[in-house]
């Protein structure tokens, strides 16, 4: 205690002493307090989430946008905290797993397919969404790639454009085409997208003199008798539709149309590196990677609806000769001249 001349200070002093000083003191611990919670809130990294369908986080095409991202200078849990989740396959997890990473205060999520991010824009109408694998326009994300406004900005794979050129390169390959069999699931489809799938199918089909027979399969289990479907309408080549579950099950679809004899065609090369025959579409690498950029523009400061769509820059046709060779098929040259890679 303060000695005050020499003597301790009386109790009508010391009451004047806490009156001047109690104040003061105060103030220093709530500045002292402010300062420390100031701290933690710059030292905050920013959240980026990943919501994907059906990959898993070791997935070639998920390492390739944590590379963008590293390329861009971010790691994780050094200047940027990475979230994860999968629905693994299961369409109806989407939109509590979208829920879960909104309620993490993400500062910008990544959806590349298209179900996950209309879970995510159904949960959200603030959170950055950035797309990468899908047609934002047809799947109802925005109305405008030009001017996308709202959360949602990112990269057009424009699948829609494609399903034509894809039957033409199966009727390059065997001229005598006249019955392809399309493997589809609905359940995997956006209901936006499912009758322009059917319909621009259709339309290509009847300029190509091509029957159509559409069969579905909604599970892996059910991957087997829609083939075995396939071989009994006796289609002369498969279509196998674009979606995620579709691409992690890649492998097995390869192998059994590989096993009934059915030359193949595919939107994503990663098929064909697996044993299809062919397959034509969006380089998905790269779309990926560049996704990044949006996430890093975003994470400085832009504003999502400010940002862009921009459209596929890279498209590859991919051809698997070992497949051919074991499908006793002779691909033209026309077609080994115009692919990307030929696999042999």
């Amino acid at each position: 205690m303060q000695v005050i001349h020499g003597r301790l200070p009386d109790v009508d002093e010391v009451r004047n002493l806490t009156r001047h000083f109690f104040p003061l003191a105060l103030v220093l611990s709530l500045a002292v307090a402010g300062t420390h919670a100031w701290a933690q809130r710059t030292n905050k990294l920013p959240i980026v989430a990943y919501l994907a369908s059906a990959a898993g986080p070791n997935d070639p095409l998920v390492m390739t946008w944590r590379q963008g991202l590293r390329d861009l200078g971010y790691a994780d849990g050094q200047n940027v905290k990475l979230e994860f989740r999968s629905a693994a396959g299961h369409p109806d997890r989407l939109q509590g797993l979208a829920e879960e990473l909104v309620k993490l205060n993400a500062d910008v999520i990544f959806a590349p397919n298209v179900l996950g991010a209309q879970a995510l824009r159904r949960a959200t109408s603030i959170t950055p969404i950035v797309v990468a694998l899908i047609d934002p326009v047809a799947s109802g994300l925005v109305t405008n790639l030009a001017r996308p406004g709202g959360n949602v900005t990112g990269l057009s794979s424009m699948t829609a454009e494609l399903h034509s050129k894809r039957l033409q390169l199966l009727k390059e390959t065997i001229p005598r085409l006249a019955r392809v069999a399309v493997l589809w699931s609905p359940a995997a489809t956006p209901a936006q997208g499912q009758a322009m799938f059917v319909e621009e199918l259709k339309a290509a089909s009847r300029s190509l003199s091509i029957e159509l027979k559409f069969v579905v399969a909604q599970s892996p289990d059910e991957f087997a008798p829609a083939i075995f479907a396939v071989n009994r309408g006796q289609a002369q080549a498969l279509y196998v539709q674009e979606n995620a579950l579709f691409y992690v099950h890649r492998m097995r679809l390869a192998e059994l149309a590989s096993k009934s004899r059915l030359p193949s065609i595919y939107g994503a090369r990663v098929f064909a590196e697996e044993g299809g025959l062919m397959s034509y579409g969006v380089n998905y690498a790269d779309q990926m990677h560049r996704s990044a950029g949006y996430i890093d523009k975003i994470l400085k400061g832009a504003k999502p609806g400010d940002l862009p769509i921009e459209q596929a820059t890279k498209l590859e046709l991919v051809v698997n000769l070992k497949t051919a060779k074991a499908l006793s098929l002779t691909i033209p040259q026309s077609i080994l001249a115009r692919a990307d890679e030929v696999i042999r």
